[in-house]
């Protein structure tokens, strides 16, 4: 069989142009279904849209190799693979697509993140909206270290913590006293994160950022010591089952399943949608049929026994949780306040205690806050949350003269509208905290009296 007709195309002969195939004509393996195949197949389609040949050539000056060099590699001759730079240089002048220079950067085991996706308005704009349509279920997107990039109504009603200006799972998870409370078995989810952990780091150990993450992580001693006794890889949790007792659910304990998936358009980052069941008691199997995680068979956290967020109905506290309104966002600070209505009250001093980029404005009407974050794209994302919310992430503003009577207008909006029912409602839970008051302060005392070294301030009360 001749082998002209591969060696001459309508733009003229190649000189020492390598024929396709072996002696008798047959292409090899590596011409036609491999890489040295398809770089062959991209020169003569960049040769057909540039109107003249691209030689071997050419092609080896573009990534700084000999002609010899890059024509064995076209040959499939030679298992030698291009860098980063050299794949972009061939891209350029074989003017490949995105998608035909990812798949040229997958030929050469290269990471195929777009670096500049995430920048694309249209990429956002699209992630967003698939994040919102997800409602009822809490849904969230985030980055490849983990950093919220998105969130909907029900995942911000559920974990509040995604608001907060440079929101992290990671440090949420294993830092945070409330991911201890809300976690059953909080130990064994520290083991599943910390693998995941070690599996980022096993292909991004020069990443500052993660280097960052990890150090922050393992400052706590637990995070520490199963860090360094754990040697597990994990690549994500999808299709995890566990349990949680959430507070916007009255601290119910429900089976939560966690579902990753991978955005084409950002393949580093992961879409996590979050389904449930409430617990019938079945400790044999999980919500899918299979054998309930191990980390969930001895779960007894302690939990508070009265909140006031135990004195809304089922539906108060599932409001926003099954709303099927997205997540919308407004150009300016002064569009997300006036979304509290023409009663909106703006709350400054918790606003600044929350984060940069945060503003809180209440509306007493509705009995919630309009809770606003500034994006990266300089959009303010809006979330509705209940006033108790709010209450619940700032605990210590209690004790901050300067956000008295903006906690003070929150707790109104907790309680009930009526006068009576709302001082009804006070003479409730004045005596039980008054109680738990009581109950840390014998604490306290015995601590002090079993070593004498550990702080203890007198009051004339505890000798009458």
């Amino acid at each position: 069989m001749s082998t002209k007709g591969s060696r001459s195309g309508g733009y003229g002969a190649e000189s020492q142009e390598t024929p396709l195939g072996d002696a008798q004509g047959t292409p090899t393996a590596g011409q036609v279904m491999g890489f040295g195949g398809q770089l062959r197949a991209w020169r003569k389609a960049a040769g057909r849209r540039r109107g003249r040949v691209v030689t071997q050539e050419e092609v080896a000056r573009a990534i700084l190799k000999s002609e010899r060099w890059y024509r064995d590699l076209e040959r499939g001759a030679t298992a030698r693979r291009l860098d980063r730079e050299q794949c972009d240089n061939l891209a350029d002048l074989l003017q490949l697509d995105r998608d035909e220079h990812h798949a040229l950067l997958l030929y050469n085991q290269l990471n195929t993140a777009d670096p500049d996706a995430g920048g694309d308005s249209r990429v956002r704009s699209a992630l967003r909206l698939l994040v919102d349509k997800q409602m009822p279920d809490p849904t969230y997107l985030c980055d490849a270290k983990w950093n919220i990039l998105a969130y909907n109504q029900a995942m911000a009603e559920w974990w509040p913590w995604v608001m907060e200006p440079g929101a992290n799972l990671m440090r949420w998870a294993l830092t945070s006293q409330e991911a201890r409370v809300q976690y059953h078995d909080w130990h064994q989810h520290v083991a599943a994160y910390v693998r995941m952990l070690k599996y980022a780091l096993a292909g991004h150990g020069d990443d500052p950022e993660l280097l960052g993450l990890i150090g922050d992580v393992c400052k706590d001693a637990d995070v520490a010591r199963i860090w360094e006794g754990d040697a597990g890889h994990s690549v994500n949790r999808d299709g995890h089952v566990f349990k949680m007792s959430l507070p916007a659910l009255g601290w119910e304990t429900v089976d939560v399943v966690s579902h990753v998936l991978y955005p084409a358009s950002l393949p580093d980052c992961r879409l996590v949608v979050i389904t449930w069941w409430s617990d019938e008691g079945d400790t044999e199997t999980d919500p899918l049929g299979g054998a309930r995680n191990a980390w969930t068979e001895n779960a007894n956290p302690e939990m508070p026994t009265s909140t006031p967020a135990e004195s809304l109905d089922d539906a108060s506290r599932r409001r926003i949780a099954n709303s099927l309104t997205k997540r919308p966002s407004v150009v300016t600070a002064e569009e997300a306040a006036a979304l509290a209505g023409d009663d909106g009250v703006h709350l400054p001093v918790l606003s600044a205690m929350i984060g940069p980029d945060t503003q809180l404005t209440l509306s007493p009407s509705t009995h919630s806050v309009i809770w606003a974050v500034r994006d990266a794209d300089g959009q303010w994302g809006i979330s509705e949350v209940d006033a108790y919310t709010v209450i619940v992430r700032v605990p210590h503003a209690a004790i901050n003269k300067d956000a008295r009577r903006e906690m003070m207008l929150l707790t109104r909006t907790v309680l009930p509208a009526e006068p009576k029912e709302a001082i009804d409602r006070i003479q409730q839970l004045v005596p039980q905290l008054k109680q738990r008051i009581q109950l840390l302060e014998a604490i306290h005392r015995d601590l002090w009296e079993a070593d004498n070294t550990l702080p203890y301030v007198w009051d004339p009360t505890d000798e009458l």
